[in-house]
């Protein structure tokens, strides 16, 4: 199988996350006026927009609206692409759209299938829907509990077909997503993974101390880190009216300062990219605010820490 030439760039990755805003020598930097700035990831050598593109954009979308959010994306000069089975019909859509782009950017898949046999037969639907012959990142999807890890890994477990299918051609890097802190260190205590797919929010963070942790094992393993939830405030109030935010299962920031202001949080650590919620209108949104993301100053430090602690987040972890 052809592959596609890549950048290779080297970082010193160190654990610095005890510092925030954190010191992002550890990652490297690419900015194209006009265009959303690049960041490495990790040790693969691989370039990627700090925002990336959630496949559950183009989830019910027509056709034409599919290949309208997509070729908004790339002309923004995103190259990061991540979708999963459990997004309804976003693969289906998100092939044909994807097809014209394939060779120029970095494309994600996920599988909540455990088991060796049923993660094959979903990668190999996902090759189909997406119309490519590989994906660059293949990663287990939410994962959630130690039972989780524990079949992952067993024999018979989806492991097998992970490292199966890398030496097939079949997938580039292997990741995995997670919603729990005790399941993303078991993960990282288990394998040399080339990513993490993980929520880091400003709410979370201060409020819920979930991330620091995560972060900081993933660092010193090297890994690229990608980010869930930037854009998120903390669970749907009670009664609240959801239907204008359908593909959110939790309240999302709205205002353009509010997401600038989560997206900034989550960017100034060594982070390389964020994905954005589904909801078509609030990822234009990140689009129209990517010239504003620069780090954090020390100035502002304080004043986020404080309103990240006054919101109820939407993860806790009560572990040391």
């Amino acid at each position: 199988m052809k592959r596609r030439d890549f950048i290779r760039t080297t970082a010193i990755a160190v654990p610095l996350i005890g510092i925030f805003p954190a010191d992002l020598s550890a990652i490297a930097r690419k900015q194209v006026k006009g265009k959303i700035e690049k960041r490495s990831l990790g040790r693969t050598g691989e370039m990627l927009s700090m925002i990336g593109f959630g496949g559950i954009v183009v989830r019910d979308a027509t056709p034409a609206e599919a290949s309208e959010r997509v070729k908004l994306a790339i002309d923004s000069g995103i190259n990061y692409f991540d979708v999963a089975p459990s997004y309804g019909d976003a693969e289906i859509k998100l092939g044909p759209a994807l097809e014209l782009y394939r060779k120029g950017i970095f494309l994600a898949c996920k599988t909540q299938k455990r088991t060796r046999n049923e993660a094959r037969a979903e990668l190999e639907q996902s090759l189909k829907n997406l119309r490519t012959d590989h994906f660059d990142l293949y990663q287990f999807h939410a994962v959630t509990t130690l039972k989780d890890v524990e079949t992952i890994f067993s024999a018979g477990g989806a492991m097998e077909t992970f490292q199966e299918a890398k030496k097939e051609g079949k997938i580039r890097f292997i990741g995995f997503s997670a919603h729990s802190v005790e399941a993303a260190m078991a993960m990282m205590d288990r394998f040399d993974f080339d990513t993490i797919l993980f929520p880091i929010n400003f709410a979370t963070w201060h409020a819920g101390n979930f991330g620091p942790q995560v972060l900081a094992r993933a660092q010193e393993k090297k890994m690229g880190i990608l980010a869930l939830k930037a854009m998120a405030k903390g669970p749907w109030p009670q009664g609240a009216e959801r239907s204008k935010y359908p593909k959110c299962w939790y309240e999302p920031l709205v205002s353009a300062e509010d997401i600038t202001m989560g997206l900034r949080f989550t960017l100034s650590h060594p982070v390389t990219a964020a994905v954005p919620p589904g909801e078509a209108e609030l990822f234009k949104i990140a689009l129209s605010v990517s010239d504003k993301l620069k780090p954090l100053k020390k100035s502002e430090i304080e004043s986020i820490k404080n309103k990240g602690a006054g919101v109820n987040p939407l993860f806790r972890y009560q572990g040391a």
